[in-house]
């Protein structure tokens, strides 16, 4: 099917300067002041204003019929979905945000949240859509016929089981005991953008997808609700797919409670009343999160800081793994996962850091999916190998022994194929002044020609979620 052309917008963006150093907003403490100020400013209006809040949150029991869970452990640990429920957008909005079609009635989006036993810490792990999972037996919601267990891919049980088929799919791959389940809609989500008058998102580069009709020009673009969820939704940026669009998850919830925060929402109690009910009027959660359960978290999460809060995605070996009947799948790595699975277990930060900054550059993708050949264009004997060896240190695939350009390449040139050019963009980054050179038919082979002005290969890392970072290092330049 074809997919429908990006609409134009009726109003113009919104574009602000970028922010100097010195002003970048540490959002991971902005995260959790957010949150935290907004259970507290609740709690200290009184019980009663919680208790109000408490009302008008739809009631679930994804936890029905479940039994040989994994044990719990000293943190909690909350399921949150996203759902692609669109029933009650009208067909004009539909048609704008390109939402046609009928809902899989499946979940777009899915974050495990730990929160520490100590309540000083936690850890956002992100899971792709498509993973590939074996689905435990279960009724099937919609035609009531019990089905035996069976591989899947884990959004696919939302919509054979529901939420208790979700919660059970999570606990056996993971062995995490999940104590809350909160769920959101397309139609939440957009109310709550727009009520807090919608939420800022910068970009290095532009970002468009016909599928989605998402069109953002390099810098920052203030979105409305309809635009935001076709952020979030966006898989046909790149051919990162689900990675990437896990990766703008995360930097919109961040962007999201930064704006909440310097808002006015948490001094004023009329905008705090909206923001309150429409996203809590929209959420669905399980009976056991109640009034005493949101003051207690507002209490606890005043004691964190930026570099308590860490985001990290479930790691992948295959990220197109086909199966028969299912198609394109992601496969887990299972070592690189269980670690992590481990950690959040045992109540442990799921990576050590070092404090501060990593002074490595950002790339769309990760070194060790690129490959790269090098020839020296100098006169500097060893060079190509000695760039080689620092390409391949780096984490590059390297193919071949340098090759011989000859002499006079004034500057360093990074020679590739346009279908590989976020590859291209990643070399170019450890070679500091490289010039991109477009040429068609090089194939996914990026030429690296050693020029005269090559004086180190810099690190650099994915900006993706694999890698698990904290709230104090995922910041927008």
């Amino acid at each position: 099917m074809t997919a429908p052309a990006p609409s134009s917008r009726s109003q113009p963006r919104t574009r602000r300067p970028r922010r100097t150093p010195k002003s970048r907003p540490r959002w991971g403490l902005r995260c959790a002041a957010c949150l935290s100020a907004l259970l507290l400013a609740a709690a200290g209006s009184g019980h009663a204003v919680v208790s109000g809040l408490d009302t008008a949150i739809g009631r679930i029991d994804p936890f029905e019929g479940l039994n040989d869970r994994p044990r719990g452990s000293d943190g909690q640990n909350f399921l949150l979905v996203g759902t692609d429920g669109r029933e009650k957008l009208t067909q004009q909005q539909r048609k704008r945000y390109h939402l046609g079609g009928a809902p899989c009635h499946c979940t777009d989006t899915i974050m495990l949240v730990h929160l520490s036993g100590d309540r000083r810490r936690a850890s956002v792990l992100s899971i792709p859509r498509d993973s590939y999972v074996q689905l435990p037996a279960h009724t099937d919601r919609t035609t009531g016929e019990r089905l035996p267990a069976r591989p899947g891919k884990i959004n696919a049980a939302y919509a054979h089981g529901g939420p208790q088929l979700t919660v059970r799919t999570v606990e056996e791959m993971t062995g995490l005991h999940i104590d809350h389940y909160l769920e959101v809609d397309f139609v939440s989500f957009m109310k709550t953008v727009d009520v807090v008058g919608g939420v800022d998102i910068c970009s290095v580069r532009p970002m468009r997808d016909r599928y989605t009709g998402l069109d953002l020009p390099v810098g920052t673009s203030r979105l409305n609700g309809g635009e935001a969820l076709q952020y979030v939704r966006s898989r046909h940026i790149d051919g990162a797919s689900d990675l990437g669009r896990m990766q703008r998850q995360q930097r919109f919830l961040a962007a999201l409670v930064h704006r909440v925060a310097d808002g006015g929402v948490l001094i004023n109690p009329v905008k705090f009343n909206r923001v309150a009910t429409t996203l809590l009027g929209s959420v669905r959660a399980d009976r056991g999160f109640g009034t005493d359960e949101m003051v207690d978290l507002g209490r606890a999460m005043r004691h964190f800081k930026p570099s308590s809060s860490e985001f990290v995605s479930v790691p992948v070996a295959d990220p197109s793994y086909p199966v028969p009947g299912l198609g394109s799948t992601v496969m887990w790595d299972r070592e690189k996962a269980g670690k992590i699975f481990r950690a959040l277990r045992g109540d442990r930060p799921v990576a050590a850091h070092r404090p501060g900054r990593q002074r490595t550059a950002l790339v769309d993708v990760a070194p060790e999916r690129i490959r790269v050949r090098v020839d020296n264009g100098t006169d500097r004997a060893g060079l190509g190998h000695r760039v080689t060896r620092a390409l391949r240190a780096t984490g590059f695939v390297t193919t071949g022994s340098p090759g011989d350009a000859g002499v006079g390449t004034r500057r360093t040139v990074v020679t590739y194929d346009p279908a590989w050019d976020r590859s291209a963009r990643t070399v170019a980054a450890a070679l500091p002044g490289a010039e991109l050179r477009p040429e068609y038919g090089n194939g996914p082979v990026i030429r690296v020609t050693v020029g005269e002005d090559f004086r180190q290969v810099r690190k650099v890392r994915p900006e993706d979620p694999v890698t698990a970072v904290t709230g104090d290092q995922v910041i927008c330049d």
